[in-house]
């Protein structure tokens, strides 16, 4: 496999791992599992109604500074960073 084929590859497994992750906060925690999570309550709030209102916010931001650090170790890695 070529290195341009190789990189990019990898670029989609990290694509897909984030949109994974941020599919199971928002739908899944957010919806699916909404009923058992508002058992468990955080500075009053209900955890289920807590995700579904900020905590797929918090997960995509926080899902955009690890997309851009590990991107940043792809490209060093594959020889096409920025310097």
């Amino acid at each position: 496999m070529s290195k341009k084929n190789e990189y990019w590859m990898a670029n989609l497994k990290l694509v897909a791992l984030c949109l994974a992750i941020w599919f199971i906060v928002s739908f899944g925690f957010g919806i699916l599992f909404v009923d058992a999570l508002n058992g468990i309550r955080i500075g009053g709030y209900k955890l289920g109604f807590w995700f579904a209102q900020q905590g797929s916010i918090y997960t995509f931001v926080a899902l955009i500074f690890f997309y851009a650090n590990r991107m940043g170790v792809l490209d060093r890695k594959f020889g096409v960073a920025e310097d």
